[in-house]
């Protein structure tokens, strides 16, 4: 059965090998686990481990809802949509007064940063929170985190790191003045309502311009859908003329964009969303921040179940640092390594 290591107690017994997200091995199987060795997984930081069904406990129960509901979850769950909440103020405030307060942006957002930023696993802390309502607040606070913790990996400050998540946090305000019915539109927008839609960076960089002056957020507003080679919009701007944030936050917002269950859209499997970002890093988006966002985000699928093209399903307990998507696989009791065996691939990843 496999459990969050916050839910281990004293005896309960390791059923399988245990990995950090280095691929270093950590515990044997068959280890007892114990304060010492429970220690030992939290000092390598590692979430999840298997261990040997417990007596007279139900096993597929507990089975799912280890996997499914975190501990942590119950906790941050409501500030995740004080915080979604909160951004439909902003929204509703800049729609009706076209400004917006920078003091209700930090009292919106920093909770977001105080009680998020030592959650590791990225990767099923957004898929656990997200739903298919209010997604143009929710994708916001998305963008928000996911451009704090990108930043964060790409060596900004901590000060700095919290201010291009706030960017990233206001980046779509634009879209208060775009019709709703437009923007939840199940069908394929026409060509007139795309045009609408991408006003929302004009829109958006004049609303955080009128209420803080000329700023990183505005400046973020109004490029976030440039492209390195110069076919984004507004100013169809090249890699070399796009604010590095702006660069940070396009990334961010792509992977939310291909994630969310948006009222048009199934969510594609997360394996394909970065796959789908790496394509775009030659073209689109920039390369070291896209490689950046990747390099970190894999090491989130150590422990997770995949199924191969074969259809074998198995247990992804290494990744590679330069063969992103061809990790080490464990299925049963043989191990396979994708970057020697390329045959082989990941259909999919089991969240």
């Amino acid at each position: 059965m496999r459990i969050h290591v916050t839910e281990l107690l004293d005896g309960d017994k390791l059923s399988s090998d245990t990995f950090n997200s280095y691929g270093l091995h950590v515990l044997s199987k068959g280890t007892d686990l114990f304060a010492k060795e429970i220690s030992k997984l939290y000092r390598h930081q590692i979430d999840y481990v298997d261990i040997v069904s417990r007596d007279n406990e139900p096993v597929s129960i507990r089975t799912i809802e280890s996997s499914l509901s975190p501990k942590w979850l119950p906790n941050v769950e409501p500030i995740y949509q004080d915080a979604v909440n909160g951004c439909e103020q902003l929204f509703l405030e800049a729609s009706q007064n076209g400004k917006i307060f920078e003091e209700d942006v930090i009292h919106t957002f920093q909770p977001l940063v105080d009680n998020f930023k030592m959650e590791r696993d990225v990767v099923s802390m957004l898929l656990l929170l997200n739903t298919k309502d209010d997604y143009t607040y929710q994708h916001s606070v998305q963008v928000g985190m996911l451009a704090y913790f990108l930043a964060s990996w790409l060596n900004y400050s901590e000060e700095e790191a919290v201010k291009i998540g706030q960017a990233g946090f206001l980046h779509d305000i634009g879209k208060c003045q775009i019709q709703q019915g437009i923007l939840n539109k199940p069908e394929k927008l026409s060509s007139d309502e795309y045009e609408m839609v991408k006003k929302h960076t004009v829109y958006g960089h004049r609303i955080i311009t009128d209420s803080f002056g000329e700023s990183l957020a505005a400046i973020v507003a109004l490029q976030h859908h440039e492209r390195i080679d110069g076919t984004g919009y507004p100013n169809r701007l090249a890699g070399s003329d796009m604010h590095p944030v702006s660069k940070i936050v396009a990334v961010s917002d792509v992977y939310s964009a291909m994630i969310s269950s948006r009222v048009y859209q199934k969510k594609r499997d997360l394996l394909y969303v970065l796959k789908e970002l790496y394509r775009m890093s030659f073209t689109e988006l920039d390369p070291e921040t896209t490689h950046t966002f990747i390099r970190h985000m894999i090491p989130n699928f150590i422990g997770k179940q995949v199924e191969l093209e074969t259809g074998e399903v198995g247990t992804i307990i290494m990744t590679h640092s330069s063969e992103f998507f061809r990790p080490l696989i464990r299925v049963e009791e043989r191990f396979i390594d994708l970057s020697i065996e390329r045959d082989l691939e990941v259909k999919h990843v089991y969240m």
